[in-house]
């Protein structure tokens, strides 16, 4: 390439990044955009903080102690508070026949205040040799007992309920309905007697 036209192109080369980096750049909001950096002057406060955009966390509830609700009595038209108590050894059948009277209420409208299991009680069989006294542990029974308390059923309703129950009850099984009284709220925690002698020299 001749060299005086190698020394144009590269003079006009020049010329052009000149005319490039003085030319102004456009007006955005009334304010001359330039090629200095208007953030170095900034404060740097807060600059890669996360936590604040994760949703906040529900603090767990303080633990209440469990009171009992009030029974509901009796009226001309409805009964009052009912437990219905499911036992068995197979606590797979139990847990099952009390989810289906727990979803049957609920299908025909009937209330259920709680559901809950009470505590599983242990029934040693003890058997005697054939010749001798000595007894000795054959085997260990379970009972696994479940209840599904009801306010204010209709007598209408009940007669149609437990016919249901009794025909589809399962084998092995026991169902019995009563009222609630304080005893039955009672039975739903494990006896203590060790703290109960504790309370008993203290409020003497």
């Amino acid at each position: 390439m001749n060299p005086v036209l190698r020394k144009v192109l590269r003079q006009a080369t020049l010329l052009c990044r000149v005319q490039t980096c003085t030319h102004q750049l456009p007006v955005w909001g009334g304010v001359a955009c330039t090629q200095e950096r208007q953030y170095k002057g900034a404060s740097t406060e807060g600059i890669g903080r996360w936590k604040h955009l994760l949703p906040k966390e529900v603090q767990g509830k303080k633990y209440v102690k469990h009171q009992m609700q009030s029974i509901t009595a009796a009226t001309s038209t409805a009964y009052g508070t009912l437990n219905i108590n499911v036992s068995g050894y197979d606590m797979t059948t139990v847990e099952h026949y009390s989810q289906y009277i727990h979803n049957l209420c609920i299908r025909l409208g009937i209330s259920v205040a709680e559901s809950y299991a009470l505590p599983t009680q242990s029934t040693e069989v003890m058997l005697m040799q054939e010749h001798g006294t000595k007894l000795y542990v054959d085997s260990i029974l379970k009972t696994h007992k479940r209840v599904i308390q009801l306010s204010s059923l209709k007598a209408s309703m009940c007669p149609i309920m437990m016919d249901v129950l009794l025909k589809n009850l399962p084998e092995g099984v026991q169902l019995t309905v009563r009222e609630h009284t304080e005893a039955d709220y009672q039975a739903r925690f494990k006896s203590r007697p060790d703290l109960d002698c504790l309370l008993a020299q203290i409020r003497q």
